[in-house]
């Protein structure tokens, strides 16, 4: 992204986010940073309500806290992600979904309904 603003992240978010099955779409839990001070917005935009967890309470985001140490296999802390395509990008995010979790009974994220 060209800039961490806040109506650049919520524009990009929402975009993103209306790309997926509305069965996907029912909440996001963010941190307190302020790229999301217009969360009101993306809501109204996305009819996805937007949670906050507690300031130093990343248990409070458990899902992301794992998927970012995943993430961190791939992509080590600042790396500079345009440095590769959306292809390779979209390998990655394959490989995660593929991987079986203990939380699923050992199926996969892409397995599941």
């Amino acid at each position: 992204m060209p800039s961490k603003d806040t109506a650049t992240v919520v524009a990009a978010l929402t975009r993103q986010v209306l790309k997926l099955p509305a069965s996907l779409r029912r909440s996001l839990t963010w941190d307190r940073g302020l790229e999301m001070a217009k969360h009101k917005t993306f809501t109204v935009a996305t009819k996805v309500n937007v949670y906050f967890c507690d300031p130093q309470s990343p248990w409070q985001r458990g899902t992301n806290e794992n998927t970012n140490g995943l993430l961190r296999q791939y992509f080590p802390r600042k790396t500079d992600l345009s440095g590769y395509s959306q292809a390779d990008l979209n390998k990655v995010a394959l490989r995660l979904n593929q991987r079986p979790r203990k939380t699923l009974d050992f199926e996969t994220q892409a397995s599941t309904p």
